[in-house]
This record gives C-alpha cells, structure tokens and sequence, in this order.
C-alpha cells in the first residue's frame, strides 16, 4: 500500500513547531507530549518525526535506528511518568475503521488508574 503523508497534520506542525506542546521526552527521532484531552491521569502521546502515517507504514519503511528509537522512547515514558508498576495501556489507532484522527503515527500511553476492558465482543 502505498501511504500518502499530509505535512499539514497538527502533528507535523508540532513538529515544526508551529504549534506548542506540553513535552515529556524529547529524543533524536521521538516527541512525546501530554494529551491536550486527557483520557486518564496520564496521557502520553509518542510520535517519530519522521513523516509516517500508521504503524505498519513506520514498521515497513522507516530505518532501524528510527525504530528502535521510538520504541526506546515509549520504555522511557513509561518509566519517567511512573506506570510501569502498576500497569498501563498502549493503543495505536489506524485507518478509518481504526478511528485514527491524525494521519500521523502515534501511540497514546494511558495510566495512572484502572481503564478497564478494552473491547467487549461484538
């Protein structure tokens, strides 16, 4: 599949630094920041800087040291903000019937309480 990057996307612009963020870690291919509509107590988003779309595209296409870097950067967030104890979640949506809203990869880390089932069967 071929995947067509928007550079408009608010992800990219805070990349650019167009628009502000509430930054957690910062790391040579990663940015991780606070949700700005948080869905529990914390709310982590991590995003490479490179221009991918889902995780899938970043798996297929980007290098091996942007990987490693992002999931390095996911580990540290984790172990910064305090959840690796106590448990926490990671959900990467992707696609329209993923819900993704930014056509940019990122992983949302959730924790800090109880978040309960994921998916009920359908």
């Amino acid at each position: 599949m071929a995947y067509q990057y928007d550079d408009q996307n608010v992800f990219a612009k805070i990349l650019r630094g167009e628009i502000p963020n509430d930054t957690v870690l910062e790391t040579e291919h990663s940015l991780a920041f606070r949700d700005i509509r948080p869905q529990a107590p914390l709310h982590v988003l991590v995003i490479p800087k490179g221009p991918y779309v889902t995780f899938d595209h970043f798996a297929q296409e980007a290098s091996e040291a942007e990987i490693v870097d992002y999931v390095r950067a996911v580990g540290q967030v984790c172990s910064m903000e305090g959840v690796a104890v106590d448990g926490w979640r990671l959900i990467a949506n992707a696609g329209q019937n993923g819900v993704q809203e930014v056509p940019h990869l990122h992983v949302h880390i959730l924790g800090g309480r109880v978040l309960g089932r994921m998916l009920e069967r359908a």
